[in-house]
């Protein structure tokens, strides 16, 4: 199946589990040629395609609770209920549980193809060992949050590149936002914005977002609201069950929705902000609480510390399978080579490429 047939497949699909926006599809389609970088983070689906195919004896590891959509720029920072800074993976639109090696190598493809489109510059050698290392660390301690009040000072430094402007943070929301009939708001998305507010009957506005790559084309909606002396922001979002049900409907649970699942199985400080109702995720906007992109992190970094903390945390996400998954999952690392990552990870950004090659290609020559 080529790439635009899939595509079309797919948002006939989606278009059954959720309202679609035809604006910001149309949208997504044209990222989807800018680089190689975005397509990817745009095309989960067309990954959960390749994936059992091109790495076939990957696919058959130890399963377990999985981000599924893994990738540099799925991490960011939130507050805790004692209002301490957490670092950690941004959101969970695809988990679903899977073989633990999915999330490694996707991360590994992500990391290669912003290497090739120079958003990051370590050696992709390099990458792929700081990311294992940062995982069998972590499934060695059975997780750990990354709390970055009193440890990690290089990477609560990354983080904080994106936290000091509240100002750019604001005119970025006011630029992805736009009006909206509240009757056209169903009523418990509504409802749960206003119980997420931080006083009873506050006022607020109704306006649609426009964000993300692999979310562009699903409704969100997002209350604004000024509370004593500042604004503050809601966002509502809604979910489908994961795309590789939608890939690989064998065995399956089509209609299940894993975010809450795998969000509340995961080791990490919860974002007391974050809540599912119905078929929505429900959270907070916040300079301090959203994701954070690699063009935004300070241009003096530590790549490899970076990378070692997401393999970490991709950890923290699958120790929510428990011990007995764990030991399971580090019994078959001993047994693999030291290049399975980069292998695999080479293998899936060739044909990574090949899609955005063809899918470039064809936009190209119909305009």
């Amino acid at each position: 199946m080529k790439i635009h047939r899939a595509t079309r497949e797919y948002e006939e699909w989606l278009s059954k589990q959720l309202t679609i926006v035809p604006a910001d599809l149309k949208l997504k389609h044209a990222h989807m040629s800018d680089d190689a970088f975005v397509f990817l983070r745009a095309t989960f689906y067309r990954w959960a395609q390749h994936w059992p195919r091109i790495c076939k004896k990957l696919n058959a590891a130890p399963v377990v609770n999985s981000l599924a959509d893994a990738h540099i720029e799925n991490f960011g920072t939130w507050r805790d209920c004692e209002g301490r800074l957490i670092w950690g993976v941004n959101d969970f639109d695809e988990a679903y549980p899977l073989p633990y090696s999915n999330d490694l190598v996707r991360l590994a493809t992500s990391a290669y193809l912003a290497i090739a489109d120079r958003r990051v510059s370590i050696r992709f050698k390099d990458a792929c060992k700081a990311i294992l290392e940062g995982y069998k660390k972590g499934l060695s301690r059975g997780g750990r949050p990354f709390v970055l009040g009193e440890e990690h000072p290089e990477l609560r430094k990354m983080a904080l590149g994106v936290l000091r402007d509240p100002v750019h943070f604001w005119q970025k929301l006011d630029g992805q936002t736009g009006k909206i009939e509240p009757n056209k708001v169903p009523e418990p998305v509504t409802s749960a914005l206003d119980k997420m507010m931080p006083e009873r009957e506050l006022k607020f506005n109704l306006v649609t977002r426009r964000a993300g790559e692999g979310s562009l084309g699903r409704e969100r909606v997002v209350a604004l609201a000024v509370w004593r002396g500042g604004r503050i922001a809601r966002e509502a979002k809604a979910l489908a069950p994961s795309a590789w049900t939608w890939a690989n409907p064998a065995g399956a649970n089509t209609a299940s929705i894993k975010y809450r699942q795998i969000l509340e199985s995961a080791i990490r400080c919860p974002d007391p902000f974050v809540s599912v109702v119905d078929r929505w995720v429900i959270r907070r906007l916040a300079p301090d609480c959203s994701r954070i992109d690699l063009s935004a992190l300070p241009q003096e970094r530590d790549e490899r510390l970076l990378l070692n903390a997401m393999g970490f945390e991709i950890a923290n996400v699958h120790s929510g399978s428990g011990p007995v998954a764990a030991r399971a999952v580090l019994n078959d690392l001993k047994q693999r080579r030291d290049d399975w990552l980069q292998s695999a990870a080479e293998a899936m950004a060739e044909a990574t490429l090949k899609d955005w090659k063809s899918w470039r290609q064809k936009n190209e020559s119909d305009r």
